[in-house]
């Protein structure tokens, strides 16, 4: 397969970056204690008390939500995309479902998918908007959270990045090992061995209040960014694209797998992605069986959604219900104009050379 672009590094500015807010200090100085003493009270009586700067273990602070942006322009028009791109290889998130799944499938979808840096642009904003509440994916790389999912059952230790990298789920242990091999002096570097030791759990021994300031300071390293992006690419961006590709899926049906592998992971349990497609897989035809894309991805679909109530943490699954409006829409190519919402926020992606109001 053609390499899956990294996407521009430079769309957003450093300073979405959430930096750690600091209170001001001031200092009065009188020339006596009476003068002193007046001042002081003067200052409590009419100021409201300083807000307290969040603690290392609350969610790192967040930019503004991002609702609406619009999409760069396509390097590989629709009426003239062809996919010169080979699924070779195994693709790990596949499993071995059926024989098209792995081993060296030739994808038959039409069009570039998400090889096209704008379309793989729109799928990194479709996913940030459900992981992030933002389209500005570029925002994300130093938020980082301990058990969003509300209740010990499910909490998955540390949530973090673009993608939500989790501590008990091995893919945050492979981003600091990997970021630690590129800068390891970097104080992230140093929390390797207790990512280790936590991995499969959702305990935060050895991690804490440094781990927390750690990573916000590596977020403004360009290495940690470009680790960040490498990763998410290696684990769910390609793996999802090749799976697709050998089931015949266009674009639409690309970014449905690589948001299925980033929310369930890859493994071949009922609730994950390899589950959910092998069950779809033992049903329904998908276009590289001669089956009908638009079917095929509402079963899909439908499939997730039952995977996601499997959870008390993933209840709500309008993440899902928007995908099947872009199925039901006919939007197959993922083309702009965009607009769906997901727990409970109003997102759009508007064409090339529109601005957003």
């Amino acid at each position: 397969m053609s390499e899956i672009p990294s996407g521009p590094d430079t769309a957003r500015t450093p300073a979405a970056r959430r930096p750690s807010r600091r209170s001001r200090r001031r200092t009065l100085v009188v020339g006596s204690v009476v003068a002193c003493l007046a001042a002081l009270a003067l200052i409590l009586a009419i100021t409201r008390p300083w807000a307290p700067a969040p603690t290392p273990t609350s969610p790192s602070p967040r930019a503004t939500p991002v609702r609406c942006v619009t999409a760069i322009a396509s390097a590989t028009p629709a009426s003239t995309a062809t996919d010169s791109a080979t699924a070779s290889g195994s693709a790990t998130a596949s499993g071995s479902a059926t024989g098209t799944a792995s081993g060296s499938a030739t994808g038959t979808a039409s069009g570039s998918g998400l090889t096209d840096p704008a379309t793989l642009e729109i799928a990194r904003e479709l996913i940030s908007s459900a992981e992030n509440s933002t389209l500005d994916w570029q925002a994300q790389y130093g938020y980082l959270e301990y058990d969003v999912e509300g209740n010990e059952e499910e909490n998955r230790g540390y949530t973090g990045g673009i993608v939500g990298f989790t501590s008990k789920t091995h893919d945050m242990l492979q981003l600091v090992e990997r970021y630690a091999a590129a800068s390891p002096q970097s104080p992230l570097a140093g929390y390797v061995e207790a990512l280790r030791a936590v991995d499969g759990t959702s305990s935060r021994a050895g991690l804490g209040d440094g781990f927390v300031a750690a990573w916000q300071t590596a977020a403004t390293d360009p290495a940690f960014e470009q680790a960040q992006r490498e990763l998410a690419d290696e684990l769910y961006v390609r793996p999802g694209v090749e799976a697709a590709r050998a089931d015949g899926l266009g674009a639409l049906g690309q970014f449905v797998y690589v948001d299925a592998l980033v929310m369930h992971g890859p493994g071949e349990g009922p609730t994950s992605f390899g589950g959910i497609r092998s069950e779809v897989l033992g049903s329904t035809s998908p276009p590289a069986r001669g089956g009908d894309e638009t079917a095929y991805l509402l079963a899909f679909l439908d499939r997730r959604a039952w995977a996601m109530e499997q959870e008390q943490g993933h209840q709500d699954t309008s993440r899902v219900a928007a995908q099947r409006s872009f199925v039901e829409a006919g939007n197959l190519t993922l083309t702009p104009p965009l607009t769906w919402t997901v727990y409970g926020d109003r997102y759009s992606i508007l064409p090339p050379g529109q601005s957003c109001p």
